[in-house]
């Protein structure tokens, strides 16, 4: 009897998310069996430079040992604590502190979750609980941005403002709303850095008015918005709608599940602004991806309000099972201590020249439109013609076209639907996996203008 193969058992059982279900099943899983730094290799033995950090998640990169062992060791000595009944565990009361104390000022609470689209979700649950306890019980609207991503659980993908998030899943709800995303690259005010502040803070204020200002909760935004496309807003544009939901009232959440630890430079990108939040959610580069874990920063305003709205007794009724992990929070402490003591910090701000340098001597390419890019973070957006900024034909299926081929070349990356590719390179790139990144992006990119069919559309 023939045993069915790895692949054969995935396509049979296997639910992937954000796949179609019926190509999954004929084109089958990419089996991944092992990582070292900056490097994955597959099941067919191919080696492969990860230029994506997992999903924008193993900061650190593969295989670092100090971590292996603080999961270890915390499995051995107590491998679960709840925090409900007032339980704790030492990893977790350690780690809320850590955070507390390298956080913008204004974050003195920590709730933690399983991830970031449980984070927003917390996030949004503690905001509706907040308004009541204060009175604001009219305040159930909530703003985000076009093309912003926080989650796809059943709340967040309505905040999220990305199609496929939202089709046949009846989001968004009618309490969630979109004002137009910073994109310089693409907006209608121009490139203009204060032009294109100018007008978001003049497209909040508008939707505030529009919905009442009495009944708008909170707005939701990115500092670098990920999944949308890697849209890179002008320096200053997180401060000034920071200050504007300040002046209008409103819950100012900044969503650094993406962007935080190390991401975009310092540890979280609210710090170049000196930007202090209501709320901040994060996950991913918590834990380097190497175990789950998410969690949300809320005021002391916030959080008090709460606690004095509940009658004497009364409990708090928001919880998850494995809130706190020790598991988890164990691995995150020897993380940041990573980020800090092992220099993964000052090695990922130090290669961002690096970084951006490649990034933008692509531009020369017939295919790249625009470069842009925030610390490790940044992107290619490709276009059929550089003066217009036309993009290719959605037929022409690009973006699949050019993972396949960056993957012969050895190299993993973002290929977003509207032909934007997504880099997120680990902290602990060197030289080495810079030169191999752009020297390998370049040949996809040749490559994939020599295709017959892109050619033809290329002015």
């Amino acid at each position: 009897m023939i045993q069915p193969s790895l692949k054969d058992l995935d396509r049979k059982h296997l639910v992937h998310p954000v796949v179609n279900f019926r190509e999954h099943e004929k084109r089958g899983p990419t089996v991944l069996e092992s990582g070292r730094g900056a490097y994955l290799r597959d099941s067919d033995g191919n080696e492969l430079l990860d230029a994506f950090s997992g999903l924008w998640c193993v900061n650190v990169g593969y295989g670092h040992e100090s971590i292996v062992r603080a999961a270890a060791e915390q499995m051995a000595r107590l491998p679960y604590a709840t925090g409900y009944f007032h339980f704790s565990s030492e990893p977790a009361i350690r780690l809320a502190a850590r955070l507390v104390e390298v956080a913008p000022r204004s974050l003195q609470r920590v709730y933690f979750t399983l991830g970031g689209s449980d984070a927003v979700d917390s996030a949004v649950r503690y905001i509706v609980h907040y308004q009541n306890a204060r009175g604001a019980t009219e305040r159930k609207q909530f703003i985000a941005l076009d093309r912003g991503y926080h989650g796809s659980s059943a709340t967040g993908s309505g905040l999220t403002a990305l199609a496929a998030f939202h089709r046949y899943f009846d989001v968004p709800r009618p309490n969630q709303h979109h004002i137009p995303c910073p994109y310089p690259y693409r907006s209608p005010v121009g490139s203009d850095p204060q032009a294109i502040i100018s007008a978001s803070v003049a497209a909040l204020r508008a939707k505030v008015h529009e919905i009442g200002p009495e009944r708008v909760a909170a707005f939701f935004c990115e500092p670098v918005l990920g999944s949308g496309g890697v849209i890179v807003p002008p320096r200053g544009w997180l401060k000034a709608m920071s200050d504007t939901c300040r002046e209008l009232g409103i819950v100012f959440v900044v969503d650094e599940v993406i962007t935080g630890f190390g991401r975009t430079g310092p540890l979280f990108a609210c710090e170049a602004e000196n930007v202090e939040p209501d709320l901040m959610t994060v996950a991913k580069g918590l834990t380097a991806g190497y175990l789950p874990m998410g969690a949300v920063l809320m005021s002391e305003a916030i959080y008090e309000t709460i606690a004095d709205g509940a009658t004497e007794g009364a409990l708090i009724g928001h919880g998850q099972t494995y809130s706190g992990h020790p598991v988890s929070a164990a691995v995150a402490l020897e993380v940041l201590r990573l980020y800090h003591e092992g220099g993964l910090l000052a090695n990922g701000i130090a290669q961002a020249p690096r970084f951006e340098e490649g990034l933008q001597s692509l531009l020369r390419h017939p295919l790249v439109g625009d470069a842009r890019q925030r610390g490790l973070l940044g992107a290619l957006e490709l276009v059929a013609d550089k003066a217009s900024r036309r993009r290719f034909a959605p037929a022409l299926r690009l973006s699949e076209r050019v993972t396949r081929t960056a993957y012969r070349n050895g190299l993993i990356f973002r290929a977003f639907g509207d032909n934007v590719l997504g880099f997120a390179p680990a902290l602990c790139y060197g030289q080495r996996e810079y030169e191999l990144l752009f020297e390998r992006l370049e040949l996809t990119l040749d490559q994939l203008l020599a295709d017959p069919e892109v050619r033809a559309e290329v002015v």
